[in-house]
């Protein structure tokens, strides 16, 4: 495969952070799985869905 620049390399936005993140080698066959940019916004996305009570 032909070496391709960062900018040039697809993206997608995290859903915890909001944050770009690029693709990278280790998501190859998966890219289009991965939803989160880090471990840490994947712990916190599956977090959210705890219903949290108020008094």
């Amino acid at each position: 495969m032909k070496q391709r620049k960062k900018r040039d390399l697809p993206t997608k936005v995290c859903p915890v952070c909001n944050r770009p993140f690029s693709w990278r080698k280790k998501w190859e066959k998966n890219w289009d799985e991965v939803i989160y940019c880090s471990e840490r916004c994947r712990s916190e996305g599956r977090g959210n869905n705890k219903i949290q009570h108020t008094k």
